[in-house]
């Protein structure tokens, strides 16, 4: 087992020792054998890292890693100086090209399938301009870089939401820029500094940490700044590359780095072009879902299973400011873990717009765990979207992003428990066979049927395709959880959200009204057909909502066949309080919100889902069971814990450090 050193103060004729290093990370990478470890000193590295090779087994692995107590810098992108004040505090600059390589980001326009043009049909270019680090806006003509628009108002056409972009001349930065044939030429506001005083940077590189060739299994990347990449576009029918990600390879970990400034996805843990890349858009000859379908098909043909790919984990990173998703993966995510992660500011610059921007958004989440990240500031904290079977969704705390959690045309079963849902939408269920067990939901509750779209379901914790399924609504379990009611919320500073169609009763789980309580009245529905046929009348009713031992206040309001449930008139508050390294609970329960009722709910306690025909289980097989608190706290079987995350909570104020 060797251990290679790379410095800035390095030569690539080294021998890579600790006094004769080498100077960049990718000579080094050439070198590594599995068991090998890549040690990278302090200092800035501007390359894309391609892997050549990787590990052969979990213990043989190939590291790279920052040295102990160092901070090394791996970005995408390269300094500019030379800039010329061209009118008031624009400024220009010249690039040649030869400094792209292969990829102009400046010409190369953000594109494919699901993405929407920005407002009057403009489209975003993968390239970005930084100041000290923080990236600038891009607009679409050389009179806007001098007069930024202050203000712009956005729909967004897949959801109900309408919100007002504030963005005031002299705080934000833009950019313009016109590529020739041998130049391209940037025009900047740099407000009251100067560029030629200050560390101004382009991304130039399409990725930072990302394989070439699929495959290269083992690899773990720890402790670094990775940064400034011009990544492209990522929907699930596409090459999906980001900032860094293992390119449909096997037991990659990717630890304890600050992620930062990808265009589109800072970590990728999705599919490769071999299965399709943005057919739907170049095309045009059928949707981009028929497409997905066929994704999945053409993986499974080539491979797709849990020897081959996934089993990664990505744990203890702070991932924030890219425009598309923190992390993002179809296919390629499966029995993965999603862990610790600190990730804030995706899809916040409004640059571009389309149905795939989250701060998680996952395809195909087959036995995917996300347990504890705190996510906040995004469009959507976590969007789950076909596929999703023995998925864990487990002591995360979402709050101050437009919506919090979002399962898409599935069938489960999706185990929801103990976490924070405090953002003015916190759960949109298109999809069918969740679970939610002992969360706190601040937000509104909406969900509905998907009749047009048959996604596929598996054998459990298996790739193999079972079958296809609509998505009929239901056939979902609430129970112990806490639903505090109309709190309204506000994104960012200034703007305010308007929730439009998300009236009261969105709050708690009124929603299910109607739906059979029970299989047996369910079966008794659908038993008595009224002349539909074997096909259609299934498509004439709900499945059953479990409900039981939820408690509601300020507004929320229960199914109305929950027998059990408490709800409270008096008045009940509950804050997310941002305190920076640390996230509280600030709460005024009556104690009737907080009077112990639900014992340990387990896989034995949910039943199966009826479309997947699964238990609600762990990638062993074994029946789920939780027994986690939101803090860490282990739960006793067989005793009765209060509705929430939290297992010791008490009436009156009080306050909880939950991060």
């Amino acid at each position: 087992m060797t251990t290679f050193h790379v410095a800035v103060t390095g030569s690539d004729r080294a021998d890579g020792t600790r006094d004769a290093p080498f100077r960049t990370i990718n000579r080094a990478a050439r070198a590594a054998m599995p068991g090998d470890t890549v040690q990278v000193h302090e200092g800035t590295y501007r390359e894309w890292v391609r892997p050549v090779r990787g590990g052969v087994s979990d213990d043989r692995r190939i590291t790279f890693e920052a040295a102990p107590g160092e901070h090394v810098a791996i970005k995408g992108s390269e300094v500019v100086t030379g800039w010329v004040r061209d009118e008031g505090t624009v400024w220009r600059v010249d690039v040649p090209n030869t400094l792209f390589g292969d990829l102009n980001p400046f010409a190369e326009p953000v594109a494919g399938d699901w993405l929407h043009p920005g407002p009057g049909g403009t489209v975003a270019h993968r390239g970005d301009v930084y100041l000290n680090g923080r990236s600038f806006h891009e607009v679409h003509d050389r009179a806007a870089v001098l007069a930024p628009e202050r203000r712009t108002r956005t729909r967004y056409p897949w959801t109900a939401l309408d919100t007002e972009l504030v963005v005031p001349d002299r705080t934000v930065h833009v950019w313009f820029a016109e590529v020739s044939d041998d130049v391209t030429t940037i025009w900047a506001n740099f407000a009251d500094a100067d560029p030629n005083a200050e560390l101004v940077e382009i991304n130039v590189r399409p990725a930072v940490f990302y394989p070439e060739r699929s495959h290269l299994d083992w690899i773990t990347v720890r402790g670094f700044e990775l940064a400034q990449a011009a990544t492209p576009w990522t929907p699930p029918t596409a090459d999906q590359p980001g900032l860094i990600g293992p390119n449909w390879a096997k037991g990659w970990v990717i630890e304890d780095n600050l992620i930062r400034d990808s265009k589109c996805s800072g970590v990728s843990l999705g599919k490769n072009a071999a299965t399709g890349d943005n057919f739907a858009h170049e095309r045009g000859d059928k949707p981009g879902y028929q497409y997905q379908i066929e994704a999945v098909f053409t993986a499974s043909h080539q491979g797709w299973d849990r020897e081959h790919v996934g089993s990664h984990v990505v744990r203890r990173n702070e991932i924030r400011d890219c425009g598309q998703n923190g992390v993002v993966g179809h296919l390629g995510c499966v029995f993965s873990t999603i862990a610790d992660n600190h990730i804030h500011h995706i899809g916040t610059k409004h640059e571009f717009y389309g149905y795939e921007i989250g701060g998680i958004k996952l395809h195909a989440p087959i036995d995917v765990e996300v347990v504890h990240n705190r996510i906040h500031d995004t469009t959507l904290g976590i969007w789950l979207d076909w596929q999703v079977q023995g998925t864990r969704i487990s002591r995360n705390v979402l709050y101050r992003n437009l919506r919090d959690l979002f399962v898409e045309v599935s069938h489960g079963p999706a185990t929801i428990d103990h976490n924070v849902l405090a953002s003015p939408i916190a759960i949109e269920l298109f999809s069918q066979g969740n679970a939610f067990v002992n969360n706190l939901v601040l937000g509104a509750v909406r969900m509905q049927p998907v009749l047009d779209r048959a996604t596929p379901y598996h054998l459990p914790h298996s790739t193999q395709v079972a079958g296809y399924a609509f998505v009929y609504a239901g056939d979902d379990r609430y129970v112990g959880n806490l639903f505090v009611g109309a709190r309204g919320g506000v994104y960012g500073p200034e703007a305010p959200l308007v929730l439009e169609g998300f009236p009261p009763e969105s709050f708690g789980t009124h929603a299910y009204d109607g739906f059979p309580a029970s299989w047996e009245e369910y079966q008794q529905r659908v038993g008595s057909p009224g002349g539909a046929g074997d096909h259609s009348r299934f498509h004439h009713e709900h499945q059953p909502a479990y409900v039981r031992a939820n408690a509601y206040a300020d507004g929320a309001r229960p199914a109305a066949h929950e027998a059990d449930a408490v709800t409270v008139t008096e008045a009940a508050v509950v804050r997310v309080v941002d305190d920076g390294a640390e996230v509280h609970l600030e709460l005024d329960l009556p104690a009737a919100l907080t009077t112990p009722s639900t014992p340990v709910v387990t896989g034995a306690d949910l039943g199966r889902v009826r479309i997947a025909a699964a238990g609600f289980e762990d990638r062993d097989g074994s029946p789920v069971v939780a027994d986690v608190d939101l803090v860490g706290t282990r739960k006793e079987p067989g005793t009765p814990y209060p509705p929430g995350p939290l297992a010791a909570l008490d009436g009156g104020t009080s306050r909880v450090r939950i991060w």
